[in-house]
């Protein structure tokens, strides 16, 4: 009988992760070692500066700028965490009403300015929208996953004792990039009017899923392993298919084809916003072992 793979692994905890995660599904191959994080971003760092897991979820921006960078990580064709972004700009309605035409010389807070998530946003906000991001004052917390990257020259840190909600509320900032993190206040409205359906209106017209995190790993285990890499695929397909998840959208979807449109457009917005300083082509993100998986 092979001897199990031991995979140290970066995965939170979602409905199509438990099953996995509770070894529920066998596998003859990986044995996984999970790593005992209460978020999966705060292994990002260690990820991709000190390649601590075999296998794992990325945020889609720190896995393009880590091979950017020359981090030996491969994607794999499936999503972890996805969802529409319009609703993540909010401003505070104490200080009056805030509109994507109106963010030229504002403050607007977000965690980091390779965050995700305001990637998306900022690239909806421009090219949807039309909003001129250079002209935008971005107020940050935290730096990027990946340690060489460098912020353009309207990214500015905040001071260490700021908390971006608190500035928001404050009235420190004009508007907040904010994700799970949002916070349950009143005064706080989104920025993009009727969100729901800006979005609708954007997905009709990219066909795009503006994705989170999803599953990467070691590009030599990918390459010397490919049974590996496609075993690592089934139980996270197999995983979600067990949260009988039915939505209009999936917001989570598994193949190359399914993602194409979301990844070109991430590339595309990260470019942009300085987040990227080369092209690359989507089909370069994955393995020969990888991007077939289905």
């Amino acid at each position: 009988m092979t001897q199990k793979i031991v995979l140290q692994t970066l995965l939170a905890d979602y409905a199509v992760t438990s099953a996995l995660k509770k070894g529920e599904i066998a596998s003859d191959l990986i044995e996984f070692a999970f790593a005992p994080l209460p978020r999966a971003n705060k292994g990002f760092k260690p990820m991709v500066r000190e390649m601590r897991y075999d296998a794992g979820e990325l945020a889609i921006v720190t896995f393009l700028q880590a091979r950017e960078a020359g981090v030996p990580l491969v994607l794999l064709p499936a999503t972890l965490s996805g969802r529409f972004q319009h609703q993540c700009i909010v401003y505070n309605t104490d200080l009056g009403e805030v509109r994507p035409g109106d963010l030229a010389g504002k403050r607007i807070g977000v965690r980091a300015y390779t965050q995700t998530t305001g990637m998306w946003v900022r690239g909806i906000l421009q090219n949807q929208f039309g909003a001129d991001l250079d002209e935008v004052e971005w107020i940050t917390f935290e730096d990027a996953h990946v340690a060489s990257y460098v912020n353009p020259s309207n990214v500015v840190i905040a001071a260490e004792d700021k908390k971006l909600d608190t500035m928001l509320l404050d009235g420190e900032l004009d508007a907040a990039l904010l994700g799970v993190d949002m916070p349950d206040d009143p005064r706080l409205r989104s920025v993009i009017p009727d969100p729901k359906a800006a979005a609708q209106d954007w997905y009709r017209d990219t066909g795009a899923i503006s994705m989170n995190h999803m599953a990467v790993m070691r590009a030599d285990l990918a390459r010397d392993r490919p049974e590996i890499a496609a075993e690592w695929f089934r139980l996270l397909k197999e995983s979600k298919a067990r949260a009988n998840l039915s939505p209009e959208i999936d917001m989570r979807p598994y193949g190359f084809e399914a993602l194409r449109p979301g990844l070109a457009l991430a590339i595309k917005y990260c470019r942009q916003q300085h987040l990227l300083a080369r092209d690359v082509t989507v089909e370069e993100l994955f393995s020969d072992a990888t991007i077939g998986l289905a």
